[in-house]
């Protein structure tokens, strides 16, 4: 790609490598020389094996587990750079961490959401690029650049490609209303909505479906699937009230505790999500399809870099 200039490079820390790999490799790039170690104390020592002067860097690094190792990494490689006076850091995070605590829920709480986005900006991030954020309002808490990239398209066009019939789109809760209407005109589905509760965190219980679900295939998504409870449990109770299949997709597999295992024992014909979390080799289920996102940030930061419309890519 002849149309960079030299400087654009792209670091990594622990959290993704394979992902900044695909990225540079789409970019035409190699992954800038820089490693990420501990010492004895437990500590990260980060080292800039290249020089950076001058540079427009950017760093992959999703927030995802563990994430408080993979948060300390991220803010001590921006804080090496920044000392190394690159020109500009923008913080790719993929799947950005601690979006959930985004609201005071009780009284006391802290919004770490916003926190994230204070010490990230202090290390020396003068931009942010992320994808399906849990709360589109976070892009306020910063007082930088944010570009939020949507994972729907990517999931649409996989599932345009199977060519399902008589297909509905289904909000696992009224909060992902608005993700699950766009999945549903992207592939010309109808839509509808899972009234559910929550009586404790990671626990939730089907009320109601409102929507015309019967015969049809149902595809059920939502930005996160963490311990995999709603989405299982959401499938058993379509299929219940007349659903003929039931396919489920995510961008962010966090899969935590129980959810593998809740996964593989599902009525769950097949769950789709991307790479902005990398998957241990023991969660790569045959149940499980996973798509790549490094086309999408790739061209997202060509368009950065070049200073052009990144929401040119969405029109």
């Amino acid at each position: 790609m002849s149309f960079f200039n030299r400087k654009l490079k792209i670091f990594a820390g622990n959290a993704n490598p394979a992902l900044a790999e695909e990225i540079a490799e789409y970019l035409g790039v190699s992954v800038g020389s820089a490693k990420v170690t501990h010492f004895s104390d437990g500590e990260i020592h980060v080292n800039i094996a290249e020089s950076v002067r001058g540079a427009d860097i950017f760093v992959v690094q999703p927030t995802s587990y563990p994430v408080n190792e993979n948060i300390m990494e991220l803010l001590i490689m921006v804080d090496a750079l920044r000392r190394a006076s690159a020109r500009r850091i923008t913080a790719v995070l993929p799947y950005y961490g601690y979006a959930r605590q985004d609201r005071k829920v009780r009284a006391r709480a802290p919004i770490s959401a916003k926190l994230m986005a204070n010490i990230l900006t202090a290390a020396g991030a003068r931009r942010v690029v992320t994808m399906d954020l849990h709360a589109g309002q976070i892009q306020g808490f910063f007082d930088i650049p944010v570009d939020h990239l949507p994972g729907v398209p990517i999931l649409a066009e996989y599932f345009l490609n199977k060519g399902l019939q008589d297909v509905v789109v289904v909000s696992p809760d009224l909060g992902g209303v608005t993700r699950a209407r766009d999945l549903a005109e992207r592939i010309g589905a109808s839509l509808a909505i899972i009234d559910k509760r929550r009586p404790e965190p990671n626990v939730s219980e089907v009320m109601n479906v409102i929507g015309d679900i019967e015969g049809k295939t149902a595809i059920m998504t939502d930005d996160i699937i963490d311990t995999a409870g709603t989405i299982v449990n959401g499938a058993q109770a379509l299929l219940d009230r007349g659903v003929k299949e039931v396919y489920a997709c995510c961008t962010h597999p966090v899969l935590s505790g129980p959810a593998i295992e809740r996964i593989a024992k599902s009525s769950l014909k097949e769950l789709v999500v991307t790479n902005t979390i990398p998957l241990a080799p023991e969660k790569r289920i045959d149940k499980i399809q996973v798509l790549s996102v490094a086309p999408l940030i790739g061209e997202a930061i060509i368009r950065i870099h070049e200073d052009l419309s990144v929401s040119k890519l969405f029109d």
